[in-house]
């Protein structure tokens, strides 16, 4: 028997949410599902060509800039009916052709709030089916909350009315999700912890000789996609130029979103022995030899970093509203795992201190559940029918009634 799975996935601003939908992605194609994968983000083949599914690309929206107040098409024109209009014709049309068992909505109805007009009737499709499609929301381990107590209470009430089970991609042992929901208790009989979802397969290990550009012995900056990474990069950069680690190569990878113009400033007049990038297919593999890494505190960096045990300095992105990276930085600098560069503290003598403090210590030891995209998959192949075992690892009371798929939380 196979199923079949609709996955819709729209990244703002950083590529951290597409990330994670591609591991899934994969992971449900592992588990003998058919995917169709929706994004309605910036089209990005070189992620995209990575999904083991059929992939329908909607017509790209963004966010104009981190204060995420105005949406924009591909063009940098505010979104219109039209755009809505076509959209949404697009989304039902790729409903139809896949005839899901089950629907996935990334972060819905937690956030994505401004895309109801193509998510409601998406979510009113898949209960409309015969047989219904489950609606699931697919959930990263920390959300940004409204501060608005009614708007949390709707979502409560969306949650309980519409969708079979939230997917928490994370560990509560290091997050519950109540830490960035406090009314998470009261959906408790939907949440379902899956573990984080990091790479499909550990990195392999590559000799510590290993050469020039294969990142032996450097210090890393990484700026994940790049969108709101430029102030880390410059920052650091003249930590170096002050002689921070400068017997060390450094190496700065500023991500595909980091706009030209802030990449040309950091480019000109680099001093020797710092290397500038856009990208690295490789980063988890350069992490696992780096003397340390110096990131955000982005989900998936996090993830590699955790998996590669390098000595890490993490500067979480916590502009405006935005306090998920703050809080898993906090999280993991309490368990001695990282040190932290607290917002409003970034500074090139703060880098450097925290660096000094990351190569001279040795990072805690952390059990952190990271299988996190197979149980998701095994958990949904068990929900649609498709006969699979659940791995019990991280999943106690786990249990689904045939008829109405009744979610216990573990």
């Amino acid at each position: 028997m196979t199923g079949s799975v609709l996955f819709y996935v729209q990244h703002l601003l950083g590529i951290g949410h597409l990330h994670r939908a591609l591991r899934l992605v994969d992971a449900l194609a592992r588990e003998g599902i058919r995917v169709t994968l929706v994004s309605g983000g910036e089209s990005l083949p070189e992620l995209a060509a990575a999904a083991a599914g059929r992939v329908v690309q909607l017509a790209p929206i963004r966010a104009r800039d981190a204060s995420f107040t105005e949406l924009v098409d591909q063009h940098g024109r505010p979104v219109d009916d039209a755009l809505r209009a076509a959209r949404r014709a697009a989304l039902l049309a790729a409903f139809a052709a896949a005839e899901p068992d089950a629907v996935a909505v990334e972060a819905f109805p937690f956030g994505r709030r401004a895309f109801r007009f193509e998510l409601d009737p998406l979510i009113a499709a898949g209960r409309s089916r015969r047989p219904r499609a489950l609606v699931l929301c697919s959930l990263r381990d920390i959300v940004v909350a409204p501060e608005d107590g009614g708007r949390r209470r709707d979502i409560v009430a969306r949650v309980r009315a519409d969708f079979d089970a939230v997917l928490v991609h994370g560990d509560p042992r290091l997050v519950p999700l109540e830490a960035s929901f406090p009314e998470a208790p009261e959906i408790a009989d939907r949440l379902v912890y899956t573990g984080y979802v990091g790479a499909a397969g550990e990195p392999p290990d590559v000799p510590p000789d290993c050469g020039p550009g294969m990142g032996s012995g450097e210090v890393l900056v990484s700026a994940g996609g790049g969108a709101v990474g430029g102030l880390l990069l410059a920052t650091a950069l003249e930590a170096r130029r002050r002689g921070c680690l400068s017997d060390c190569r450094w190496r700065l990878l500023a991500g595909p979103n980091l706009p030209a113009a802030e990449f040309s400033v950091l480019a000109a007049n680099l001093p020797q022995g710092v290397v500038l990038e856009r990208y690295r297919s490789d980063f988890p593999q350069m992490l696992r030899r780096c003397r340390v890494s110096v990131s955000q505190a982005g989900y998936n960096t996090v993830l590699d970093i955790l998996a590669s045990g390098a000595a890490a300095v993490l500067v979480p992105f916590a502009d405006l509203r935005e306090t998920e990276q703050n809080l898993r930085a906090q999280r993991l600098t309490a368990a001695g795992r990282v040190e932290l560069v607290a917002p409003g503290e970034l500074s090139a003598q703060a880098i450097a201190a925290a660096i000094e403090r990351a190569v001279r210590g040795r990072p805690a030891a952390l059990a952190v559940d990271t299988g996190g995209a197979r149980r998701s998959a095994q958990l949904i192949a068990a929900m649609i029918g498709v006969p699979r075992g659940i791995d019990p690892v991280g999943l106690q009371n786990f249990t689904i009634q045939p008829g109405d798929y009744t979610v216990g939380k573990w």
